[in-house]
């Protein structure tokens, strides 16, 4: 990562990925089920699901559900997550294309569409 220095301190810019900027071997799956999981939750809150609700379209049971909007990810894969944003009524496309850079290993990314209106709302209750 480079530094920099911004009024005085010395800045550490990051990769774009917190988790590679932490040192974890699975960073650009860790990022992925992350943005995955953002989509998810935003769907959810859109259609004001509860977690009992979301679990039922799911397909799982509300503590997978809570796990899942509370950023517990740990037992979930990106294909599972993508098979429930499909539940959700989405669309999940994979493009494979060429390397950027020949020196660098490929790389994963999501790119979401979103609504742009859309702002994270309060935690909703289990019902």
């Amino acid at each position: 990562m480079a530094k920099r220095e911004s009024l005085g301190v010395e800045v550490e810019v990051g990769s774009g990925n917190v988790f590679a900027d932490l040192g974890f071997p699975d960073a650009e799956e860790r990022k992925t089920k992350v943005l995955l999981a953002i989509q998810i939750q935003q769907i959810l809150e859109e259609r004001r699901l509860t977690q009992a609700g979301a679990a039922r379209i799911l397909g799982v049971n509300q503590p997978k559900v809570s796990a899942l909007v509370n950023g517990r990810l740990e037992g979930f894969s990106v294909e599972r997550l993508m098979t429930f944003l499909t539940a959700l009524g989405r669309d999940v496309q994979i493009t494979v294309g060429p390397r950027r850079s020949a020196q660098a290993a490929g790389r994963i990314s999501v790119a979401l569409t979103r609504n742009r209106n859309w702002q994270p709302g309060p935690r909703r209750g289990v019902a």
